[in-house]
């Protein structure tokens, strides 16, 4: 087999095996942090298209950033259902582990709605 290909082949199981052990070791940081409640604002929110071309499906990854009371930002990643229920400006009770987004709690206290 020429040089070429055993490079080419160590280097594809190099980036094989470097994605692996990352997504292992954010999955394992998440489990081992705590869940955390947080009153907090959604600021923004966000999409990322990726894919798509010639034959291939386009994906779709939701994002939403978060403020908290002193002034920090939080971006998580959420499933397409919540980030369709969740406005920029809501308030309300945020709930993740790490990276990880459980839940966001809209506050429905009238102060907050404009009618």
């Amino acid at each position: 087999m020429p040089l070429f290909f055993k490079l080419f082949a160590l280097l594809f199981l190099g980036l094989f095996v470097f994605i692996i052990v990352k997504s292992v070791r954010i999955w394992m940081s998440n489990n081992a942090s705590p869940l955390i409640k947080a009153n907090c604002t959604a600021v923004t929110k966000r999409t990322e298209v990726w894919g798509g071309s010639g034959e291939s499906r386009a994906n779709t990854s939701y994002y939403v950033t978060f403020e908290f009371a002193d002034g920090s930002r939080l971006e998580l990643q959420v499933r397409d259902q919540d980030f369709g229920l969740i406005v920029e400006g809501d308030r309300g009770e945020l709930l993740y582990q790490g990276t990880r987004f459980k839940r966001f709690n809209r506050d429905l206290k009238k102060e907050y709605l404009n009618f």
